[in-house]
């Protein structure tokens, strides 16, 4: 059978599936999975920015010999002396370019001060080559920025900034040069690569395409990849991809793990997340030391004719050590057989545990084999 006639069956088969999978929980294979080659590419590039209300980069050595090099170009032959970066920032320019782009077309840009610039309000970008990972120019990009944010400096030297005056963007600024090779056109076979790795999920979506492309036209490779036979004609291949792409998935259970954010103390629990038998007591304890110095005053009396004589002397200082101790009734709770998430968050909650308490009590039940999850702190 050709693959022809395999994407005319196919489309029947969709939709009819798909007509009643409206209720089911299922995700379509282009919110899982890419294609292996079909992917952006970063560029990024060295320029000027002029026009600047007096907020540029200033006498900055860098800045001045750029200016210097640029103004050559036009056969303009002076000193790095003679300049003043005041009106100008040195600047770097990042883009995305994506997969697909062909020469002519635009894409959008952002642009950061590398220097001593406060702002870039008002700027235009000077045209500036934007290399890829290989050194070569991809895309030339010029125009005037969008800048969100705004600093405002007083002659007492006080000074307000709202956001990032100091990076702009200049939307669709960069005119494509080079497209970038992508082994799509040219491959027999498209790999499917999973955002997720799990083996459960790959086996799924093989299956998911073999049952409505036909047998042995995908195989899991591994946790993250699927191999899909694919037609080499273009236009047929562009047909089967806008097919391929909305094949809906039911993705497997994810592995259960418990995220902690040791920055922010926010702690994610996963729904698959279990705990076998197990007794937890939670109490606090609070030492309190309060340090005082008593002084005395001290002094040395004599009597002599004219009557008693104190002397006053050096005051002595005694230390004056407090301790108080409160400790917070314990309290216990227990972990049955078959316990889930919504039973782990409630007993929790109910003791008036914090995040770290939350933390602590996880990491015991994990080291008591308890917690069957793997607990993950970024």
């Amino acid at each position: 059978m050709s693959i022809r006639t395999i994407i005319t069956a196919s489309l029947i088969v969709m939709f009819s599936a798909f007509a009643g999978i409206g209720s089911a929980v299922a995700d379509r294979l282009k919110d899982m999975t890419s294609i292996a080659g079909v992917r952006s590419n970063q560029l990024v590039g060295y320029g000027l920015v002029v026009g600047l209300s007096g907020t540029g980069d200033g006498n900055s050595g860098l800045t001045l010999q750029s200016l210097q090099s640029m103004v050559s170009q036009f056969g303009l032959v002076t000193d790095a002396s003679n300049l003043s970066g005041k009106n100008a920032a040195a600047v770097m320019v990042t883009a995305d370019l994506p997969a697909f782009t062909k020469p002519g077309q635009r894409i959008d840009i952002t642009v950061s001060t590398i220097g001593a610039a406060k702002s870039l309000r008002g700027g235009t970008l000077l045209m500036t080559p934007l290399l890829g990972a290989d050194g070569e120019t991809y895309a030339v990009a010029q125009g005037n920025m969008v800048v969100g944010g705004l600093g405002v400096t007083g002659n007492d030297g006080s000074s307000v900034i709202v956001n990032i005056p100091t990076v702009g963007r200049i939307p669709r600024g960069a005119s494509v040069e080079k497209m970038v090779e992508s082994p799509f056109q040219s491959s027999n076979n498209l790999i499917l690569n999973l955002h997720q790795g799990d083996f459960s999920t790959a086996i799924r979506v093989s299956d998911a395409i073999n049952d409505i492309f036909g047998p042995d036209v995908s195989v899991a490779l591994d946790a993250s990849s699927i191999k899909v036979r694919a037609p080499v004609d273009p236009k047929q291949k562009v047909s089967f991809v806008s097919l391929l792409e909305n094949v809906e998935v039911d993705p497997a259970r994810p592995s259960a793990k418990v995220i902690v954010n040791s920055r922010t103390g926010t702690i994610v629990i996963g729904g698959d997340v279990r705990v076998t038998p197990a007794v937890v007591t939670h109490g606090s304890l609070t030492v309190k030391v309060t340090e005082d110095m008593d002084v005395t005053a001290t002094g040395t009396t004599t009597t002599n004719a004219n009557g008693t004589v104190t002397t006053p002397g050096d005051a002595v200082q005694t230390a004056d050590t407090e301790i108080e101790i409160e400790e917070e009734t314990a309290k216990a709770f227990v972990f049955d057989t078959g316990v889930d998430l919504a039973d782990i968050v409630d007993s929790i909650n109910a003791v008036g545990a914090s995040a770290a308490d939350l933390v602590a009590i996880l990491e015991a039940l994990r080291e008591a084999g308890s917690l069957r999850a793997e607990i993950i702190v970024i």
